[in-house]
């Protein structure tokens, strides 16, 4: 097989790392420093996503009737490649590229599509995502939050937590609990709630993976009409089902892994560190994990570009992601700890934060192994 890249593909990943050079300020390592959920990433994304538009490299995979140029999924990867090598700085829009309005297009109202398709499409909205609970984070069908039928609209009560750019967000992508007090997957709906409806409360949590990163938000009696429902009632599993899987492999964080273990690789020779053959040996095994991850990728784009429904090999593609993740920044914390204790190299120190939590967005590891075992190894819970 053949692995090279095009000399079509060659030039747009040339095209998009002029643009960034282009772009991005001489003190884009500090602003990313904060987080993409910090109001000061969140405030460049809002400058920097409309440039990408209209530069034509925000949404090139989409339909052409919502503002893409419907090209096909690799394109889509190699510009999440290079943002994320770059630092990702669509801060918390890449969820809207990657998922968000995909599902929409896909589940949404005619009403809801131009309600909201439009501005992710040009650069201004930021979203977040209500998904887990105190007593429901992976494990989603035992969610509590809930929403009573009133009429014409929909009563929620219910917490959230772990939720990734609440505080700064304009539209929640809720899930609720309609069913019978059995609950369980059927019960499921989603809603689409603007966070500024009466009822909503955000608070920050207060964490090392970035400022704003991640929050509770409580809902007391909140009212939103019908039409703000994702679907239909119960439709909500298979709805989150097909996002999931579209995020699970949209998220490259092995690109910005080889990028600081290259910058980790420079830094051992200039202290002329990098002889010892356990440190090249290490280094070596992160590198490999790094590539293992990006084939595993490549092999979900690959089986979207020939149209194959989302399978078992997204949950293997995030395992792999996560391994290598944690490979690197293992290398990092072993050989070059002063980099991590001040801001002196200040990408590693973002990269070992942003790491920190790799194996828990997105569905925690530990679930993905399960779905692993189940759907991919066919073994019996248990074994």
């Amino acid at each position: 097989m053949d692995f090279n890249w095009t000399e079509e593909d060659a030039a747009y990943r040339a095209r998009i790392r002029a643009f960034l050079e282009r772009e991005l300020p001489d003190n884009w390592d500090e602003i990313a420093r904060h987080g993409p959920g910090s109001k000061e990433q969140t405030d460049f994304s809002l400058d920097f996503c409309p440039k990408l538009a209209a530069e034509g490299l925000l949404i090139p995979h989409w339909p052409e009737e919502w503002g893409g140029a419907a090209r096909p999924p690799w394109e889509h990867f190699i510009l999440g490649e290079e943002m994320w090598r770059a630092g990702e700085p669509r801060g918390a829009q890449y969820m809207n590229v990657n998922w968000i309005g995909p599902v929409l297009m896909k589940y949404g109202s005619d009403a809801q599509k131009a309600q909201y398709i439009p501005q992710m499409a040009s650069g201004q909205a930021i979203w977040c995502q209500g998904f887990s609970e105190p007593n429901a984070g992976s494990d989603l069908a035992s969610l509590r939050t809930r929403a009573v039928r009133e009429g014409d609209d929909y009563v929620i009560n219910g917490q959230k937590i772990w939720t990734s750019y609440a505080g700064l967000a304009s539209t929640c992508f809720l899930l609720a609990q309609t069913g019978g007090a059995e609950g369980g997957r059927s019960g499921i709906a989603i809603f689409l709630v603007p966070m500024d409806t009466p009822g909503i409360e955000v608070r920050a949590i207060p964490s090392l993976i970035g400022h704003g990163d991640i929050h509770e938000v409580f809902f007391t009696d909140v009212r939103v009409p019908a039409a703000a429902r994702l679907g239909e009632e119960g439709e909500g599993w298979s709805i989150i089902s097909y996002a999931l899987a579209n995020e699970r492999v949209g998220i490259p964080r092995y690109e910005m892994g080889a990028a600081e273990l290259d910058a980790m690789v420079e830094e051992l020779k200039r202290r002329s560190q990098f002889s010892d053959s356990v440190v090249r040996t290490r280094a070596a095994e992160a590198a490999a994990a790094c590539e293992a991850a990006r084939l595993q990728v490549y092999r979900v784009v690959d089986g979207r570009s020939r149209g194959e429904p989302p399978g078992n090999e997204s949950n293997l593609a995030r395992v792999a992601v996560v391994t290598a993740e944690h490979k690197v920044t293992d290398f990092g914390m072993d050989f070059l700890p002063d980099c991590f204790s001040g801001l002196s190299h200040m990408p590693m120190l973002s990269h070992h934060e942003r790491a920190i939590v790799t194996g828990i967005a997105a569905g925690a590891t530990e679930i993905q192994l399960n779905l692993v075992a189940r759907r991919h190894l066919n073994l019996p819970k248990g074994a």
